[in-house]
């Protein structure tokens, strides 16, 4: 498993960072969707379709939701997409008992997914067409750096669970090593960005509570997984699962990020 996960990363990683620098930001726009839709066919499956054919209904929805979600204040939809993410807090440290409220609602699990990938796809976009392509790359190095020290640390001294009902694997070891790598990844970005020393403690708080919020957006798809009893959300990826398997942390970072430097930029300006 380790073996596949390290050359499915080793192939697509180059791939992503050359897409991210070289794509206009219209195709940033279409990748990213395409990503955003192909998940929410994954996310059919978390809501109890079973049927192929209805599965892509779905998709479909997202589809016309996405396009509308452009003429949205993406800032508003942020602010909701927090308050989103600290009641998916209360779901995911609450579960299973609060899983009798939403566990068997098709509609309650599709809003869910509303609430999950387009705010995350407009955050992306945001950041490609407002800030930098560095800040995006910042983002996702971020990301696959806590992501590489929850999983080493966690297997070489985890022993006690994060929130094991919801996943099994997860420690508080391995987030103390999420957390060493982001503060690492966070100094090395301020000092390589000739930051000024006295914004650098914010940058790392804002580097910590993006992290923080990519670990709750793991816990809660593993949360619907195992709700309805799937070890992956798909297979499209070897080693790794499928879309929404890699983009879980995202999904809950990304909007985070976008809050955060948003802050930064109106309190320095």
């Amino acid at each position: 498993m380790l073996k596949h996960r390290i050359i499915t990363a080793l192939i697509l990683i180059p791939i992503f960072v050359a897409l991210v620098l070289f794509l206009p930001p219209i195709g940033f726009c279409f990748l990213t969707g395409i990503i955003v839709l192909w998940g929410a066919w994954e996310w059919s499956f978390f809501m109890g379709v079973k049927n192929t054919l209805f599965s892509f209904f779905y998709p479909l929805i997202m589809l016309v939701l996405l396009v509308v979600s452009l003429e949205l204040p993406v800032i508003y939809v942020l602010y909701g997409a927090l308050v989103w993410w600290l009641v998916a807090l209360i779901l995911v440290i609450a579960y299973p008992r609060a899983s009798s409220i939403w566990g068997k609602s098709v509609l309650l699990r599709g809003l869910m997914g509303m609430f999950v990938l387009i705010p995350c796809w407009l955050a992306l976009n945001f950041i490609r067409n407002e800030y930098s392509i560095y800040s995006i790359l910042f983002l996702f190095v971020l990301i696959w750096g806590a992501d590489i020290g929850a999983y080493f640390v966690g297997k070489k001294w985890g022993k006690n669970k994060l929130v094991p009902l919801v996943s099994p694997g997860k420690t508080w070891q391995g987030v103390i090593g999420a957390l060493i790598v982001t503060i690492i990844i966070a100094l090395g970005a301020s000092a390589i960005s000739n930051l000024t020393y006295s914004v650098w403690p914010i940058a790392i708080l804002l580097a910590i509570s993006t992290v923080l919020f990519s670990i709750l957006g793991d816990l809660f798809e593993s949360m619907l997984k195992r709700n309805v009893g799937l070890k992956d959300s798909g297979r499209l990826l070897p080693g790794h699962g499928g879309v929404l398997d890699r983009i879980d942390s995202l999904t809950a970072a990304a909007p985070i990020f976008v809050l955060g430097t948003y802050w930064l930029a109106n309190f320095f300006h």
